[in-house]
């Protein structure tokens, strides 16, 4: 169980001190769960505060009862916290079997590494010698590091607008692969999105704006209240969370 208790952040500008994220109090129990809001509400800034990528100028964060507050993303991947970024990176000379192995810390069979390679819907024979290099397209990449969290078996998995700069296919194979993920969590998933289908299968919401959280409960709770009204789904959840 990840608790956030008062939990601000402030960056410096020309301008002054500007403040990104706002008394955020928020309990994150096992199960399958969404942030989502506008652009540069702070839902990504929330996350990379989460896995220790920034720190919070102030406030407290829990993990499993332990105080990580002042911890680095190193110390927070050992307790457990695994992260997969917006934009994958991609490692010249290293192939994707490389790439699982040192996601697990330990030498992985082959039957493992194709089975990682399967859950994300991915074909072993075909990717397992695979460079990741610019060969391999977007939606395989964010594929790939998927499979390399599910590797590191981490009991609190965050995921960062994973449908970013992939493809309408892809994009429907990357939901298959988080309905797997659902169905088998034993542990926390952190997704943030502001897609539908996404926040469809999520167990809990969370609706960041403007720094601060503006709704915290169910699918069933949430998404009446933001994709209610006419017109396009996607456009009235960002006009409904920013009113």
């Amino acid at each position: 169980m990840l608790e956030l208790k008062n939990v601000s952040y402030e960056v410096d500008t020309e301008g002054g001190t500007k403040e990104i994220l706002k008394n955020i109090n928020l309990t994150i129990d096992d199960g399958f769960v969404a942030i989502t809001g506008p652009n540069g509400g702070g839902k990504s800034t929330l996350a990379k505060i989460i896995v220790g990528i920034y720190e919070a100028t102030d406030g407290q964060i829990l993990f499993n009862g332990e105080d990580i507050t002042h911890l680095s993303i190193t110390e927070r991947a050992k307790k457990g916290i695994g992260y997969a970024f917006q934009q994958p990176v991609r490692f010249k000379g290293i192939t994707v079997s490389d790439l699982l192995t040192l996601a697990a810390g330990r030498k992985l069979s082959v039957a493992e590494t194709c089975a990682f390679l399967s859950e994300v819907g991915l074909c072993a024979r075909d990717y397992i010698n695979r460079e990741i290099n610019a060969s391999l397209s977007g939606g395989e990449l964010k594929r790939i590091e998927i499979a390399t969290v599910l590797a590191r078996e981490t009991p609190f998995s965050v995921f960062d607008e994973p449908e970013a700069g992939i493809d309408l296919w892809s994009f429907n194979n990357l939901i298959a692969v988080f309905e797997k993920m659902r169905d088998k969590c034993r542990g926390s998933i952190l997704i943030i999105s502001h897609q539908e289908r996404i926040l469809n299968i999520a167990d809990k919401i969370v609706v960041v704006a403007d720094g601060r959280l503006k709704q915290v409960g169910t699918k069933d709770e949430v998404l009446p209240t933001l994709l209610g009204g006419t017109g396009s789904p996607c456009k009235t959840l960002l006009d409904k969370i920013t009113q």
